[in-house]
């Protein structure tokens, strides 16, 4: 068996919830396009990464169906288990810090696949929703504290791979923010938190706590 961690992105407070990200360190065992998709399906995870240099920082991003250019929460775990100062992805150069509980890493929206982004008029609407059929990708979301830019959001990606919703999206949070052009305080999902913050040249920065579960 491929050996894999699994760590939470973009935990609670209280380390709770999160997303979980598989991510194998040796992608060199597993070096073609159709055993990693394959594995990932296996994995069932929203995400799993295939680290192919982990000085560098080179990564390998599948769904349990697709491969990814970028992707928010991959990224901001694979950061946090390699320590390194950037990824190298499909789509581009990521930046990644840690800062005190914090792991973030700097991307630009354009990276992101294409989603929905679907505001509703309070949190109370986010909560209620049913998970839509198969289809577009949907991030659904509300305003909490409008002044503080507090936001309550749900994921549902649309794709039938048995994932209706993702827990914590790193990804649509960027472009979220991105089109608002202000720092988020984003509860996703359960329970999940997530930080961004606009930077100078297009950039964003996304953040949470991240945790080994094993």
């Amino acid at each position: 068996m491929t050996e894999y961690d699994v760590v939470r992105v973009f935990c609670a407070p209280n380390g709770g919830y999160g997303n979980e990200l598989g991510v194998v360190r040796e992608g060199s065992v597993m070096p073609e396009r159709s055993e990693r998709q394959a594995f990932a399906a296996k994995l069932g995870f929203s995400e799993t990464v295939f680290v192919d240099d982990p000085e560098r920082g080179i990564i390998d991003i599948y769904t349990p169906t697709l491969r990814l250019p970028f992707a928010g929460h991959p990224c901001v775990g694979t950061a946090w288990l390699l320590d390194v100062p950037e990824l190298v992805t499909q789509a581009g150069l990521v930046g990644a810090r840690l800062d005190g509980e914090f792991s973030w890493i700097e991307a630009r929206a354009e990276w992101v696949p294409e989603r929905t982004l679907r505001r509703y008029g309070s949190a109370a609407e986010v909560d209620a929703l049913e998970v839509p059929p198969p289809g577009e990708w949907i991030y659904a979301w509300a305003w909490e504290d409008e002044a503080a830019g507090r936001v309550r959001a749900r994921a549902f990606p649309g794709r039938d791979d048995g994932i209706a919703e993702d827990e914590a999206t790193g990804a649509a949070a960027l472009l979220l923010t991105d089109q608002l052009g202000r720092a988020l305080n984003i509860t996703q999902g359960k329970g999940s938190q997530i930080l961004t913050a606009p930077q100078p040249m297009g950039w964003v920065e996304v953040g949470g706590r991240v945790f080994l579960e094993r």
